[in-house]
């Protein structure tokens, strides 16, 4: 027995031993690749043409680079001024010209444009993709880059190369930006008793607050509309907050880290609605939006109508850095809580109302007449049945 438990820990100092060595091994593996970049770096700075040379552009640079090669559009760096002004975004107020923005087939595109801000009064579409901003290449530019430059002072123009599907050349469509002020909710009454709220935004720190409101002024309605529709998402804590709202118990979304490992976030099953609701949602629902949606569709309390969502599914850290610099790391991807991964195909409405592109819409800056909103008008069809019947989402 003792000569077995000599041998059984002479197999685990083994074990331990060739891990040890693996780790050393694999650490000194990157010690030799950073002395290569450090030769490169020593060459640059002593041999390079130019002579004087920014070693924060230098070093930025190196650290753009070093996170391109994971192909991940949503792992980005945020230089000092662009972190400060992404908190101050998160505040609901700053200077611009009102869109979301991000990176679809390795393109900038606008997510959507804010309702009655500059962008949206200039006509930019959900899916137009920004080739230019002030005749820059947006090409292999980093996403806060590109929200550095398209945001400035108010009463300044920002020109914007733009190029739309059915387009046969890129646009140029110049943009006075101003003060954009960034409601969370909207609210109004529809007739037959519902009650339709617009969430814009989950990018503020208070937009479940904001929602909460506007659903106990709600509560003397027959029924709801929630509509998604342009909001290109935000903070993952206010998802679960709001689908906390209506999902008595059950799953809101899931994690899973790069170990693998499934975390199941559940409604903290403060539920302040049991009626019949409907969710709008479009190709400009996004992240957060996703995490809703899904919630409420696959914990049977919403029907979701629409078309098909962004297709974001990412969970993103924000580790500020030493000289006031941070760093948008993915940590985790979600899935529904039916466990589906909708990344790059986004989620299907269970009613399909796709809106017709006519002619009007391929014109950038050319008036729109007022058209009726067909998928509006189609939740509102669908929540009339289920008040009447009791359908799917009362609870």
């Amino acid at each position: 027995m003792k000569t077995m438990k000599k041998v059984l820990l002479g197999i685990g100092v083994l074990v331990i031993a060739f891990s040890i060595v693996g780790r050393v091994r694999a650490q000194g593996d990157l010690e030799r690749k950073l002395e290569t970049y450090l030769q490169v770096l020593d060459i640059v700075k002593s041999d390079y043409v130019e002579k004087h040379l920014e070693d924060e552009k230098l070093v930025y640079g190196s650290i753009r680079g070093l996170l391109d090669a994971l192909d991940d559009p949503y792992t980005r760096f945020v230089e000092p001024t662009a972190y400060k002004e992404m908190q101050i975004r998160m505040s609901g107020s700053y200077s611009g010209i009102g869109i979301y923005i991000g990176i679809k087939e390795k393109q900038l595109a606008i997510i959507s444009p804010i309702e009655g801000t500059p962008a949206d009064k200039a006509k930019l579409k959900a899916g137009d993709q920004i080739k230019t901003v002030d005749k820059k290449s947006t090409k292999d530019m980093a996403l806060e880059e590109a929200v550095s430059l398209i945001r400035g002072p108010r009463g300044s123009t920002v020109v914007l190369g733009i190029m739309r599907k059915g387009w046969n050349e890129e646009k140029n469509v110049p943009i006075v930006r101003d003060n954009i002020k960034i409601n969370s909710v909207t609210t109004k009454k529809l007739d037959s008793n519902i009650a339709y709220i617009k969430l814009n935004t989950f990018e503020k720190i208070d937009s479940a607050q904001e929602f909460e409101k506007a659903l106990r002024e709600s509560r003397y309605t027959d029924g709801l509309i929630v509509d998604l529709r342009g909001n290109g998402g935000g903070l993952l804590q206010n998802a679960i907050d709001i689908g906390s709202m209506f999902i008595e118990e059950g799953i809101i979304v899931q994690t899973v880290d790069r170990e693998g490992r499934k975390e199941q976030i559940a409604s903290t099953g403060r539920v302040l609605w049991k009626k019949p609701t409907v969710f709008l949602i479009n190709e400009s629902s996004a992240s957060a939006s996703e995490i809703l949606a899904g919630a409420l569709r696959d914990n049977n309390v919403a029907t979701l109508v629409g078309s098909t969502t962004f297709g974001k599914a990412s969970v993103q850290n924000v580790r500020r850095l030493n000289d006031g610099s941070a760093l948008l790391v993915t940590i985790a991807k979600y899935l529904t809580p039916n466990g589906d991964y909708i990344n790059k195909k986004g989620i299907s409405p269970e009613v399909l109302v796709l809106v017709p592109t006519g002619e009007a819409e391929t014109e950038l800056v050319s008036e729109e007449k007022d058209a009726e909103d067909i998928q509006l008008q189609k939740a509102i069809v669908v929540i009339k049945s289920k008040i009447a019947g009791g359908g799917n989402g009362t609870i």
